[in-house]
């Protein structure tokens, strides 16, 4: 199985989705903390969900509890713990929401999951690929 990831930042909306079309991504995860910001531009949930229906014909799913806290965020942001405090909070917060018991290999068949970051070194997403990865049987990462 092979899971996708995307960020939205620093790409045009044309780039954004002819990549998940050239991909055969047939549904978005949405896994952000906030969704509905104005600086999301086509990537507003409200936007969002009509054009991946329009110009791609893709499903759209938030899910919350692939996201960090507001609290872990500020955090990280704002400097007050670094990356590797930050990625093993992380990682124990999405053990305590279960999601591994939550997500089925047949939720992330052909999804990508969408965060706004354009880098995924220091982005929650890729520690969601990778924990999902390390859960189902011969899984790999793409980060579109």
């Amino acid at each position: 199985m092979t899971i996708y990831t995307i960020g939205f930042t620093k790409r045009s909306a044309e780039n954004f989705f002819e990549t998940l079309k050239d991909n055969d991504i047939s549904k978005i995860i949405d896994i952000r903390i906030n969704n509905t910001s104005h600086l999301a531009s086509f990537a507003k949930k409200e936007h969002l969900e009509y054009f991946l229906k329009e110009l791609c014909n893709l499903e759209y799913y938030y899910y919350p509890d692939l996201a960090p806290t507001n609290e872990l965020f500020k955090n990280y942001k704002k400097e007050k713990i670094g990356w590797e405090d930050y990625e093993q909070e992380f990682i124990s917060l999405l053990e305590k929401r279960r999601v591994k018991d939550a997500i089925t290999e047949k939720d992330l068949t052909n999804a990508c999951m969408l965060c706004s970051e354009f880098d995924v070194k220091n982005c929650h997403r890729r520690l969601v690929a990778e924990y999902f990865a390390d859960h189902f049987v011969e899984s790999k990462i793409v980060h579109l």
